[in-house]
C-alpha cells in the first residue's frame, strides 16, 4: 500500500526527532538553569521554549506580547505553554510594551497603562543563569539590556547572522574573517535593501561582549529553516516537490546550500548554555557539504511525490522572471556564502537532523494552518509560468 504523505511526514517526524534529540547534553551533566530569553515568540523563540523545557530547565520570556497576539488573530496555536512566566515590555530603554503596540494598533491608546515599566526595567535585580537575546537589531538596545542584566547573569548569549562578514567570496571562512561596519553607529534602520542589517548586527555583539567580557556566546546562523518559519526561503522547496509533475531548480545539481533546523540550533544553544560555552559561532549546516540535488531530492522523499528536477541556469530563469528562495549562484562575489566553516560550533556540539525530517516538519506545519494563513504564508506559484520557462529553456537547447 502507498503511504499518503500525512503518514510519510508522521513517520518521518518520529524518526527525526529521536536522531536530533541523539545529540544533545544530557541533564544528568548539568544543573537546572534559569534562563531569560528576549522575544521568544517569533520563529526561534518557540524552538528556544520547547528545547528548554524539555530539558528541564526553568524559563523566563520578556516581550512586547505582538506575535501572540497576531498568532491569535490568525487562528494559529500558541507557542507559549501557560507555565511559562512571561513579562511584557520594551527592547527600547525609553519605551513601553504599550508604545509598541500602539504602532499597530492605534486604538489602544485609550487602553495604555501609564505604570507600565520602560525598556528592561522590569527585570532590573532578578537573576537568572543565562540570557538568550533572540531580538537584539540595534546596538542602543542590546547595550542596554546586556548593562541593565550584567550584575545578574552569568552568560549572554546573542543571536546574531553570518550577515555580519564583510565579504562572501571565499569559501571556508571562518569566524575571524573582517565584520562589518556601518558609517552611522546610530541608524535604528535595516535600509531599503537591508543594507544596515549585517553591521547592526556585528554592533550589537561588541555591545554584548562589552557589557559582559568573557561571558558572551554571539551565535551567528546562517538560513534558519523549519516548522513557523512564515518567510518561504525553505519551505518553497517541500511544498513545490509536493505536487509532483516536472519541477526547475535552477543552477547546477552540485551546487551548495546551507540551512540549520531551527530544532537543532535551538538545542545546541541550550547546550551552549548548560556548558557555558562563550565565544563565536557559525551556526549553519550540516556538517558535510549539502548539494542542491540532494536537498531537492530530501524534499521530495518527504513529500513522497512524483516529482522529476529540471536543472535550469539560475540566470535565464531570472531573465525569464523566476527568482528562487535561498538559493545563489557560487561564483563572484558569492562564492562563499553557502560554504562558511562551522568547524568550532561543530566542536561545541552542534548536530543535525536530516534535510527529510526537516521538510517533513515543515510541510506538516503548513498542512496544520488555516487555509487563508497557507495563502498568506506562501502565496500561489504560478505553475503555468514554470512550465512556459521549461518550454523556452528546451527550445534554446
Amino acid at each position: 500500500m502507498t503511504a499518503t504523505r500525512r503518514q510519510f511526514l508522521q513517520t518521518s517526524l518520529g524518526a527525526g526527532a529521536l536522531a536530533g534529540l541523539s545529540g544533545c547534553t544530557s541533564l544528568g551533566r548539568a544543573r537546572r538553569q534559569h534562563i531569560l530569553i528576549l522575544g521568544g515568540t517569533g520563529f526561534l523563540g518557540p524552538a528556544l521554549i520547547d528545547a528548554t523545557l524539555a530539558r528541564g530547565h526553568k524559563l523566563t520570556l520578556f516581550n512586547s506580547g505582538s506575535s501572540e497576539q497576531r498568532r491569535e488573530e490568525a487562528g494559529i496555536e500558541k507557542v507559549v505553554p501557560p507555565s511559562v512566566e512571561v513579562l511584557l515590555g520594551n527592547r527600547d530603554p525609553e519605551l513601553t510594551a504599550d508604545d509598541r503596540r500602539l504602532a499597530r494598533d492605534p486604538d489602544i491608546e485609550s487602553k495604555r497603562d501609564p505604570n507600565s515599566p520602560k525598556g528592561l526595567s522590569s527585570l532590573e535585580g532578578r537573576s537568572f543563569d543565562a540570557v538568550i537575546d533572540t531580538s537584539g537589531y540595534f546596538p542602543r538596545m542590546v547595550r542596554a539590556s546586556a548593562e541593565l542584566l550584567a550584575p545578574n547573569v552569568d552568560q549572554y548569549v546573542f543571536i546574531s547572522s553570518i550577515s555580519v562578514y564583510t565579504k562572501n567570496d571565499t569559501p571556508w571562512m571562518d569566524e575571524d574573517a573582517e565584520l562589518l561596519t556601518l558609517d552611522d553607529p546610530t541608524v535604528e534602520e535595516f535600509g531599503a535593501n537591508f543594507e544596515n542589517y549585517g553591521g547592526g548586527k556585528a554592533l550589537c555583539e561588541q555591545a554584548a561582549e562589552t557589557a559582559l567580557p568573557g561571558r558572551t556566546t554571539n551565535v551567528r546562523p546562517g538560513y534558519i529553516v523549519g516548522r513557523r518559519d512564515t518567510s518561504r526561503r525553505f519551505l518553497y522547496w517541500p511544498w513545490r516537490t509536493s505536487l509532483g509533475g516536472e519541477m526547475i531548480v535552477p543552477g547546477t545539481p552540485e551546487d551548495p546550500i546551507q540551512i540549520i533546523d531551527v530544532r537543532d540550533l535551538a538545542e545546541w544553544i541550550v547546550t551552549c548554555v548548560e556548558n557555558r560555552t562563550v565565544g563565536e559561532f557559525n551556526a549553519t549546516g550540516p556538517a558535510e557539504e549539502l548539494s542542491m540535488r540532494r536537498m531537492v531530492e530530501g524534499c521530495r522523499a518527504a513529500s513522497g511525490a512524483d516529482t522529476s528536477f529540471t536543472w535550469v541556469d539560475g540566470d535565464f530563469t531570472a531573465e525569464q522572471g523566476l527568482r528562487f528562495p535561498i538559493w545563489l549562484a557560487p561564483k563572484g562575489d558569492y562564492e562563499g556564502f553557502h560554504r562558511v566553516s562551522i568547524e568550532r560550533a561543530l566542536r561545541a556540539g552542534l548536530r543535525f537532523r536530516s534535510i527529510e525530517d526537516t521538510a517533513a516538519s515543515c510541510m506538516a506545519w503548513y498542512d496544520a494552518l488555516p487555509k487563508e494563513t497557507q495563502e498568506r504564508v506562501l502565496p500561489a506559484w504560478d505553475m503555468d509560468k514554470e512550465a512556459e520557462v521549461l518550454r523556452l529553456w528546451r527550445e534554446r537547447g
